[in-house]
């Protein structure tokens, strides 16, 4: 009897920390999902819905310092934008944030991520999504074919409760901020990380490849 060939490896997995709130998160989500076309791995994305007082201090009590860079990050994550022809405008506000990451949740769940994932950063940040106001939640998942009173139940309980799991999940990984991806327990924070993390994958899909198959 010939022997059965020997069962696929598992498919590579990158996991992709992010915050509809954080404009570099947003300039980073399209180069992030392209990795998945040009690269044989599955992107796993999960919230890390930051506290913006903790990361920036509060609005009373930021310095002239921690103004400076924030004026710097949006126009910086603006510049980043642009390239991709996307729009980016200043928030009117500070965000929670919550809200948006119980919805990428929920449609997860319910099958429609990749719509709500792109629709609610663009929304966002062209000014058209408050992110904290429940209606307006609501109808922005009813819009992409969500039911949203199963939505406000899901955020009220059982999501809440996961949200809060994957929170803590991903600060014993080490995460503190986004964009964070995390492959083979190997952290990239930022966009401008994605190169070095393209060369760990490439490094492990020929660490994969067949001994014949490797040339040299």
């Amino acid at each position: 009897m010939s022997a059965e060939p020997a069962a696929a490896p598992p498919r590579l997995q990158v996991l992709a920390y992010t915050d509809y709130k954080s404009p570099y998160a947003f300039v980073a989500s399209a180069p992030i999902q392209a990795l998945a076309l040009s690269h044989p791995v599955d992107i796993v994305w999960r919230p890390y819905t930051l506290r913006i007082a903790e990361y920036l201090g509060s609005v009373e009590d930021r310095s002239a310092h921690n103004w400076r860079r924030v004026r710097y990050a949006y126009m910086d994550a603006r510049r980043l934008a642009n390239r991709q022809g996307l729009i980016l405008k200043g928030p009117r506000r500070i965000y929670h944030g919550e809200l948006a990451s119980l919805g990428m949740l929920f449609a997860q769940r319910e099958g429609f991520f990749p719509a709500y994932h792109d629709s609610t950063f663009a929304r966002f940040w062209r000014h058209d999504l408050d992110i904290d106001d429940l209606g307006a939640m609501r109808e922005h998942l009813r819009a992409l074919g969500g039911d949203p009173d199963a939505f406000e139940r899901y955020a009220t309980g059982e999501g809440a409760r996961e949200h809060q799991a994957l929170i803590a999940d991903a600060e014993a990984r080490g995460v503190f901020g986004v964009p964070t991806l995390i492959f083979q327990d190997e952290m990239f924070w930022g966009g401008d990380r994605l190169d070095l993390l393209r060369q760990a994958i490439e490094q492990a899909l020929l660490a994969r490849a067949p001994r014949g198959s490797r040339g040299g």
